[in-house]
């Protein structure tokens, strides 16, 4: 943190040296929206593995009775399994997780307010929404090592994610001018995130199947009650620094091009994960307006 706020301290003194000849920054109420290219750490994306120690686990819906015969002719049907080897789906067996899950690349929108003193500080308060997909693979063996056709002796499948991450981001902003029409704005603000866990699901020969954990843990059984799907994700907290440079509209507000860092807690129900996440985007203003 010492070395980004020496940073931050620079470019605002190398900002102000070039400000003599510009204008000063807007000031006042100012509406806007924001979207951009948003890369989330790695960190939290193991959640979605299907590992036995997760809380949607790969093992529950291929061994259960309900699921594991429909996998099993599946992979018949397919070409990939031999019936008169490999006789029903418990012998059907997970031999490598995904080492790392990671997310695609996304995106991320929002709106807010800010509001701007003469002084060049000013504050903002926005609200975020980021679509996430985690991705990695798993291969599928069976217990006596044979009955697989084809020329891979395993069964190479996906899993993936889908989340939806909602921010909630304050911050204290400082602009200053750069020339005439351009400024540079520099935001240090804190955040809350709530996660919503969409979707966990296996691929298998082309076919999805849910993980999700609708039997609170146990293998699911063509007798045994389902419950309602509760969201497996929990709120989160974070800080984040953004640096931003603007093109002034005269009379509507400014068109700005910035980067923003985050350093946030992702929260599941059986986790909490750091990480670093980035956001490369445009914010559009309108600061046409004024508190009556």
């Amino acid at each position: 943190m010492r070395h980004i706020a020496l940073t931050v301290a620079a470019l605002l003194l190398a900002a102000s040296a070039q400000a003599d000849d510009g204008k000063p920054p807007s000031t006042g109420l100012s509406l806007f929206v924001n979207a951009g290219a948003f890369w989330a750490s790695a960190t939290s994306a193991d959640f979605y593995s299907g590992r036995d120690e997760n809380l949607n686990k790969i093992n529950n819906i291929l061994h259960s009775n309900q699921y594991g015969t429909a996998i099993w002719d599946h992979l018949v049907s397919a070409g990939r399994l031999s019936p008169s080897a490999i006789g029903d789906y418990r012998q059907l067996t997970v031999v490598e997780f995904p080492p790392q899950m990671t997310y695609r690349l996304s995106y991320q929108i929002g709106l807010g307010i800010r509001y701007d003193y003469d002084s060049g500080f000013g504050w903002l308060l926005r609200f975020d929404m980021a679509k996430l997909t985690a991705q990695g693979g798993f291969n599928l063996s069976t217990d006596n090592g044979a009955g697989i056709l084809g020329s891979d002796q395993y069964i190479t499948c996906g899993v993936f994610g889908n989340e939806n991450r909602y921010n909630i981001d304050l911050a204290i902003t400082k602009t200053v001018a750069l020339t005439r029409a351009f400024d540079l704005e520099i935001d240090l603000g804190a955040s809350l995130i709530n996660t919503k866990v969409q979707e966990n699901a296996m691929v298998i020969e082309g076919a999805t199947y849910s993980i999700l954990d609708r039997t609170d843990g146990r293998i699911p059984d063509v007798d045994m009650a389902q419950y309602e799907y509760f969201n497996q994700g929990r709120i989160g907290y974070g800080v984040f620094i953004s640096a931003l440079t603007g093109y002034r509209l005269s009379g509507i507000g400014a068109v700005k091009l910035g980067y923003t860092c985050y350093q946030a807690r992702i929260a599941f129900a059986d986790r909490k994960c750091w990480g670093w996440h980035h956001m490369l985007g445009i914010r559009v203003e309108m600061n046409n307006f004024s508190f009556i």
